[in-house]
């Protein structure tokens, strides 16, 4: 037996609600339209990375380290609750923030900033925009090593063969509740970033040999360089398990329309996405990931590229910390 999906650490209790949207399906004119709340999964906030998390701590852990150091945007998801996880394990973190692309870098900020303050962050190491987190991370591993301690280095959204495995685990979830509600899925839609949860989901459908497609909307970089990123990800995963049979590279999906000028740069889509989910079902996405996905879905509809007739799950992937930071967006 391969143990590697079994080497986890809980931090969630139970499966993550899904929600059917019959409000905002009618306000598009269908399809039907459900949601997977992985914005209610456990750890501060709750959001997807809570999923990579669990395996990822397991293998620090396993292998005796002390310190978590990793790294994202200034209002960096997956900063907050990789800060989270070592806080509830009782490990110390370190992370490395890139500088914003656009506007001014605000050490007061709100939103997932302020909570990494708040829950007591051992060292911030501010880098620019363009600046190579590997190194940086790997320059605060060496000062670890040197106080005698021990680093496990997580890299960027927790987006490697290990992560990827909790979205494993979440395509076997969402499978099991789909039987539950007789309702099978056609398609499931998410952001896609640094590409975990996407390569994870595609390699847990291929697992329970199921039927349902993955659509990634970009949050960031093109169509074909994100799709080259997840696919390459899906094969070291499928390696990692041992999964079966050969993958196509049909089975890696990403829409890059949605982007706009850039990561975490706002656009009009968005905004409405974000503002039409919150006045037909009371759900709050944010800026960054679930906006531009929102919008993606949206705009899939709208163009006929979705039928009425089909099945979408949305996944909800959290991230509503920084929806606090830009009230200008959405403040008349």
């Amino acid at each position: 037996m391969n143990q590697i999906r079994y080497e986890r650490r809980t931090y969630t209790n139970g499966y993550t609600p899904i929600q059917k949207l019959e409000r905002l399906s009618k306000a598009l004119g269908g399809p039907a339209i459900w949601i997977k709340r992985d914005d209610q999964l456990g750890l501060t906030a709750g959001g997807n990375k809570t999923r990579k998390l669990e395996y990822l701590v397991a293998d620090a852990i396993k292998q005796g380290a002390d310190t978590l150091i990793t790294c994202g945007a200034v209002q960096s998801n997956h900063c907050r609750l990789t800060l989270a996880a070592a806080v509830r394990e009782g490990l110390r973190c370190q992370l490395v923030l890139s500088k914003p692309e656009a506007g001014e870098y605000n050490p007061q900020a709100s939103g997932n900033h302020l909570l990494f303050h708040l829950m007591g962050v051992e060292k911030i190491e501010l880098i620019p925009a363009d600046g190579d987190i590997q190194v940086a991370m790997e320059a605060l591993a060496q000062a670890v090593e040197k106080e005698g301690k021990k680093a496990y280095i997580i890299p960027l959204g927790g987006s490697n063969q290990i992560g990827s495995l909790g979205y494993m685990a979440c395509a076997d979830e969402i499978e099991q509740q789909a039987m539950e509600m007789g309702t099978p899925f056609d398609y499931v839609v998410t952001g896609t970033g640094s590409g975990g949860t996407h390569a994870g989901l595609v390699a847990g459908f291929l697992a329970r040999q199921s039927h349902t497609e993955v659509i990634g909307i970009n949050v960031s970089g093109t169509k074909e360089g994100k799709e080259s990123q997840v696919r390459d990800l899906l094969y070291r995963t499928a390696a990692l398990v041992g999964l079966q049979g050969e993958i196509s590279d049909d089975a890696v999906r990403c829409d890059d329309q949605y982007v706009g000028a850039g990561y975490a740069i706002p656009t009009e889509e968005m905004v409405e996405a974000v503002t039409l989910v919150a006045r037909t079902e009371g759900i709050l996405l944010d800026p960054v990931y679930t906006g531009k996905a929102m919008a993606g879905l949206i705009g899939m509809i709208r163009k006929g590229e979705l039928t009425p007739d089909d099945r979408v799950l949305f996944l909800h992937t959290g991230g509503t910390p920084a929806l606090y930071t830009v009230p200008q967006l959405f403040i008349p």
